[in-house]
């Protein structure tokens, strides 16, 4: 969308190609996930944010590979000719091999993961209020987080304080506060990517909110009943949610030889292709270093690299020559993840804090970075609401709660 836009006034036509119609807000996913908000309210409509610009055009379709030498993008049937190609198509669960996994432990990429781990987490307190088995209300009381970077920290405190405050009362046989959490971390501490201080930080406030904390510690099994650990420890628990790592999402047929372990595609410094200087990678999808460090997989990095994109092909286009390019920098204005209700942790330059400042600063970004005016107001709303009353309107189970998938693989249709 950035590159889009940076296109707007360029001497072109512009195809953007998405196998969904919507542009979807990923950082606010979890509270999607956590009831706090619907998802037409972090989506919007990619037609309607293109509607005034005239060279834009919008196809709905899954690209299925991409023939360099030909210079054609394959969308289902159809060839989409092209002189420059960037390729946006973000990132995807990375199971590290355990793709079995999957079923049982969803990730959290798309408003599909969100409602699904929703549903999940809404429909365990339902069963667990009519279980006469002690055994089994444990285990449907039981959530599993795997990952202990932002998702899983803001998972892991939201969930907490949708148990302890926002459900208290509503269930007559159950006492949704004994809702256990485990928060499983592989490193030795938690939000690796930011300064130790904020990683202990972190964990503090999760244990005020119950959340148990296991560093240094991985799963080695899931099923649909619990994780095992590599201590040889097993968890019953009926929710289990993947937050401990992505890979790029690359389109398959004709970009393998760019492709990294990882999935991601190498680039030149000016996010190109080796060998083909009219296409790019960029976000997620692209393995970039700047400064001799690698650019994180953060929303302002991704919005960055489409803006130099956009921004250099539109000059270029416009008669610069193409040697003039200089290599991409990536600006780090900082790291922000949150907690709960009034904690989160901030690095900005050399600055490290936390607490309800941290909190307001990253409230303000992301309403700040959504797009359309009308999420930003719906969002705050929202919010101001919920910090107001501890609730959260957006409590719908959705998909066939007896259908004995969701969750933990059991049925207790009658």
């Amino acid at each position: 969308m950035a590159v889009v836009k940076a296109l707007s006034k360029a001497p072109c036509d512009v195809t953007l190609v998405d196998r969904r119609n919507h542009h979807l807000f990923q950082p606010l996913l979890y509270e999607v996930a956590t009831a706090a908000l619907s998802p037409g309210q972090i989506a919007v409509a990619l037609r309607h944010v293109f509607r005034d610009q005239e060279n834009a055009s919008i196809v709905l379709g899954e690209v299925t590979g991409v023939d360099l030498e030909q210079r054609r993008v394959l969308v289902g049937d159809e060839n989409l000719p092209f002189d420059h190609l960037v390729l946006a198509t973000g990132s995807t669960h990375h199971y590290f091999g355990n793709d079995g996994w999957e079923p049982h432990a969803p990730g959290l990429k798309s408003i599909e993961d969100a409602l699904e781990i929703r549903s999940r987490f809404l429909v365990t307190f339902e069963r667990a209020d009519r279980t006469a088995s002690a055994q089994e209300r444990a285990r449907l009381m039981t959530v599993v987080i795997v990952g202990g970077g932002p998702t899983g920290v803001e998972l892991a405190g939201t969930m907490s304080e949708v148990a302890r405050r926002v459900l208290q009362g509503e269930f007559r046989q159950l006492d949704t506060s004994s809702l256990r959490i485990v928060l499983v971390e592989g490193a030795q501490r938690l939000l690796p990517v930011l300064p130790p201080g904020l990683g202990s930080r972190t964990q503090r406030d999760l244990e005020e909110l119950d959340v148990e904390v296991l560093l240094d510690t991985r799963v080695t099994d899931i099923d649909a009943n619990g994780v095992g650990l590599d201590s040889g420890a097993r968890i019953e628990a009926a929710n289990v949610v993947w937050a401990a790592g992505v890979c790029g999402a690359p389109v398959e047929q004709g970009l393998t030889d760019f492709a990294r372990k990882d999935r991601r595609l190498e680039v030149q410094p000016d996010l190109s292709l080796a060998g083909h200087p009219d296409v790019f990678a960029i976000g997620d999808l692209a393995h970039v270093e700047s400064g001799g460090k690698q650019v994180p997989g953060l929303a302002p990095a991704a919005l960055q690299m489409g803006r130099y994109v956009g921004r250099m092909l539109a000059r270029e286009l416009k008669g610069r020559p193409r040697a003039d390019r200089s290599p991409f920098v990536y600006r780090d204005k900082g790291t922000l993840a949150t907690i709960g209700r009034g904690r989160a942790v901030a690095h900005i330059g050399r600055a490290e804090f936390g607490g309800v400042v941290a909190w307001l600063l990253w409230a303000f970004v992301h309403i700040w970075f959504l797009v359309g005016f009308r999420s930003r107001i719906m969002v705050l709303l929202d919010w101001a609401f919920a910090y107001a009353t501890f609730d959260r309107g957006a409590r719908l189970i959705t998909g066939d709660p007896f259908s004995g998938e969701v969750p933990g693989g059991r049925s207790d249709r009658a």
